[in-house]
């Protein structure tokens, strides 16, 4: 559990670094080769870690203290899940394995989209909001004489 915890806090960590570079470095700034190294090497690491540590952290946390194995069924509270063939009516088999699966399964969801938000927000930094333009009455934007 703690190095799975650990691996979340790196990531986070990692994140809120770009994040926080982000807020620093001027939009359009030229870049140097080396620098641009750099950054590429802290999101390859960043990205390794997210896809690659975190996943497995889990996984081995869920097959080695929680022994979350195929032969251990999911019952459910008051046995709701309980399959046809242990004597239950729900009719297919769940095991603590399949749980385990779709829980890493979210994990690279999460990640997917935490990517894909934090290249928007990049690329978004730095730009201004548009203001709303007044509308008269009747819907037809008010403007101006000499603007």
């Amino acid at each position: 559990m703690v190095a799975f915890v650990g691996s979340i806090l790196v990531t986070v960590i990692m994140a809120a670094g770009i994040a926080w570079w982000g807020k620093r470095r001027p939009v359009g700034a030229p870049l140097t080769w080396g620098a641009a190294m750099v950054a590429s090497l802290y999101v390859f690491f960043l990205l390794f870690w997210a896809y690659g540590v975190v996943p497995d952290r889990w996984l081995a946390w869920a097959d080695n203290e929680l022994q979350w194995r195929p032969d251990k069924l999911l019952f459910g509270p008051g046995e709701i899940l309980k399959p046809t063939a242990e004597g239950g009516s729900f009719p297919f088999t769940i095991t603590w394995q399949t749980i385990r699966d779709i829980i890493a399964t979210l994990i690279y969801g999460v990640m997917l989209t935490a990517n894909a938000a934090g290249f928007i927000l990049w690329q978004n930094r730095g730009k201004k909001a548009k203001t709303a333009i007044e509308r008269s009455e009747y819907g037809r934007p008010l403007v101006r004489e000499g603007v």
